[in-house]
């Protein structure tokens, strides 16, 4: 016998080098659909998720959050079974007990991504960064990220065909980690654009070889014309790391 049907917020990390992207597709592995057959395995039912946000193939995510609703009650060794059953590159690291009404897309308040350089050639590193061994002007690097914050339609870094009815985006915060062998792009925003990451990216690294200048940065974003800016940067390098949610929300941890 089952009880009231209750939400559950799942907080999840995955590698995303063998996957088709995030979101289930027809014909395709995705992370998604890893999570939903893993769940209606151990609830022996249909459990159909929803996803905060949607990574592309190759992408990763060290934070990503799902909703689901069940009846059903949670296995008392819930991470433990669910962790045995999902594919070695997908974690479930919590399950939050949450309203009925929370929605893990549209609840979020802003996610933050990282995307990876790496500058000498490292096998450990080629699917979870870009080898750029390329002469870089770091500082212009940094002055390039600076200027992103104080923009806030960011058309030119959408990638066409999508479905969204406004390009606006609050950036918190924009910039560089450099290290001898690594560079970090490090962004912060209320939300993002499809490739809007990589085309921050790409073309902030036009600047920093010398082929743009700060001023033709400018232009790029003021332009509002997608064809203007470099997406040309591969998907491995970018890590979703966290999604934030108003305070509150995600404190009945349901294994705790």
């Amino acid at each position: 016998m089952t009880g009231a049907v209750t939400r559950y917020f799942i907080d999840v990390l995955y590698k995303g080098t063998l996957y088709s992207g995030f979101q289930v597709q027809e014909n395709a592995h995705t992370v998604q659909a890893a999570l939903d057959k893993a769940l209606s395995t151990l609830f022996r039912a249909p459990v159909v998720t929803t996803g905060s946000s949607r990574t592309d193939a190759g992408v990763h995510a060290l934070q990503n959050f799902l909703h689901f609703d069940t009846a059903l009650p949670l296995h008392p060794q819930f991470l433990y079974k669910i962790n045995a059953i999902l594919p070695e590159d997908i974690v479930l690291k919590a399950i939050y007990e949450v309203p009925p009404d929370a929605h893990a897309r549209f609840d979020a308040l802003g996610r933050s991504y990282e995307y990876y350089l790496y500058r000498e050639k490292d096998p450990f590193m080629k699917d979870r960064g870009y080898f750029f061994p390329y002469t870089l002007d770091t500082g212009l690097l940094q002055e390039a990220a600076a200027i992103i914050k104080d923009y806030t339609d960011f058309t030119s870094f959408s990638k066409r065909n999508t479905q969204v009815k406004t390009f606006l985006c609050k950036i918190h915060e924009s910039y560089w980690t450099v290290s001898e062998k690594q560079l970090v792009y490090n962004v912060s925003a209320n939300r993002f654009l499809r490739g809007m990451v990589r085309g921050l990216v790409g073309t902030m690294l036009r600047v920093g070889r010398g082929k743009l200048t700060l001023q033709d940065f400018h232009n790029v974003i003021a332009g509002k014309d997608c064809t203007l800016a470099d997406f040309a940067v591969p998907p491995q390098g970018l890590f979703l790391v966290k999604v934030r949610y108003p305070e509150g929300l995600l404190v009945d941890d349901r294994l705790k």
